[in-house]
């Protein structure tokens, strides 16, 4: 009895991948950086408490925003390239048959056989083959801005809020140093799961986000200590 072979291919996770890992990444950055900043400049737990939730929230619908423009104008332009390929297909299909063959001899395939895939493939669905192998345009990578929206908001959200449970728990002068170790905790874990999803090493995504977490932290600590001593 045969089985039938199976790949676990990881490119159907690339979407929302990328949205939940840059909004959790930014989450913790942007806020871990901005409380360590306020706290700095030698203020209150209250104060550092407020101006993060401020972060949380202008973060979460900075994030959802700018994904939706992003990622909305990606699918127009995906639906405008769809919308002209289809004019072209009823217009001219012989010469489709001919663009879609001389793409697969591009790829290898002798003429011939590379005629008799496209041939084949446009009478299957000519609109698909077409987006597919000319356009680069799949179902698995296609644009969803909504998806994108929701999904960095919700993430920016939660990495934003571990930060923010650390300076609630951290003793009043012990913020700083709480909330930098656990942050770039925070971002190495993330970094490492990161990198295990999209096939890659755990090491070199921790490393990676651990280096530019501590790096923001520095640059806004030293500014709010400045800026602490100057007002």
């Amino acid at each position: 009895m045969s089985r039938r072979h199976r790949e676990g291919h990881r490119t159907g996770r690339i979407g929302w991948l990328r949205a939940a890992v840059l909004g959790a990444n930014d989450g913790i950055v942007s806020t871990a950086s901005l409380v360590v900043g306020v706290a700095a400049a030698a203020a209150g737990r209250g104060e550092v408490m407020l101006a993060g939730v401020a972060g949380l929230v202008a973060g979460a619908m900075s994030m959802a925003a700018g994904e939706y423009v992003s990622v909305g104008s990606q699918a127009d332009t995906e639906r405008a390239e769809l919308e002209r390929e289809s004019r072209e297909l009823a217009a001219d299909g012989p010469a489709e048959t001919r663009e879609l063959t001389a793409i697969y001899i591009g790829r290898g395939l002798e003429p011939g056989l590379a005629r008799q895939v496209a041939e084949q493939l446009m009478a299957h669905d000519a609109l698909g083959a077409h987006a597919r192998d000319e356009l680069g345009i799949t179902a698995i990578q296609a644009a969803r801005p909504v998806q994108a929206a929701v999904t960095s908001a919700c993430a920016f959200a939660v990495g934003a809020a571990l930060p923010l449970l650390t300076v609630a728990l951290a003793p009043e002068g012990r913020i700083i140093p709480m909330v930098s170790a656990a942050a770039l905790g925070f971002l190495a874990v993330l970094g490492g799961l990161a990198a295990r999803a999209g096939g890659a090493r755990a090491a070199t995504g921790a490393l990676r986000v651990t280096f530019w977490g501590a790096l923001a932290m520095a640059l806004t600590a030293g500014i709010g200590a400045l800026f602490g001593r100057v007002v």
